[in-house]
């Protein structure tokens, strides 16, 4: 039963700091800069497995129902209908991507090796990408162009700056896993439970 508390309060607490993200907005032409896309893989990421894409659907559930949680503090069907829509669902795909790949995270994991960094960059990466093929497709559908331009449009332009986020949210990652597996997954707090 704690168990279960734990994971629901790290659940609402990443999907807060997801939505909190919405207020930090970079306008770069049609799609503006936003940390929402890395924020959704890293805390997939902390979580690991499927319990990772969580805080993201969270977070698309309740922009849908109107809470302003989208990117300038938007909300509603019409954001999902519009050129940048694909990119919610995203989000989810992405995170689950990364949160797959990632794995339910250890305590084992303060000791930092060569293959924990490699399998969470390949993670990270791979959630990041992930969040790009709904969007460049409903931009491309929403603005009736080809795929390279939509490619040229909504992905080009941000890659220096993923590879930054990327660049910060692996040793993010390396720090915070075990803290996170601590509390939710180690042996103590589970022994704790059956007591």
């Amino acid at each position: 039963m704690k168990k279960r508390a734990l994971i629901s309060a790290f659940i609402a607490l990443f999907t807060a700091i997801i939505c909190v993200g919405c207020f930090i907005k970079i306008p770069l032409g049609v799609i503006p800069v936003v940390l929402q896309n890395v924020l959704c893989i890293l805390c997939a990421v902390l979580l690991g497995g499927f319990i990772g894409a969580a805080p993201s659907f969270l977070f698309l559930l309740a922009g849908l129902i109107g809470l302003p949680v989208y990117s300038g503090g938007t909300s509603g069907i019409a954001v999902w209908l519009g050129p940048t829509g694909g990119f919610l669902p995203g989000y989810l795909l992405g995170a689950l991507v990364a949160g797959l790949i990632s794995g339910k995270p250890g305590v084992e994991e303060k000791k930092i090796t060569a293959g924990r960094v490699i399998r969470l960059t390949v993670a990270i990466t791979a959630g990041m990408v992930v969040v790009y093929i709904p969007g460049v497709i409903r931009f491309a559908y929403w603005a009736k162009t080809s795929a390279s331009y939509a490619m040229t449009t909504c992905v080009l332009p941000f890659i220096p700056g993923d590879v930054l986020k990327i660049a910060v949210a692996v040793p993010v990652a390396l720090k915070l896993r075990p803290v996170a597996a601590q509390y939710l997954y180690s042996e103590i707090n589970q022994s704790e439970e059956r007591e």
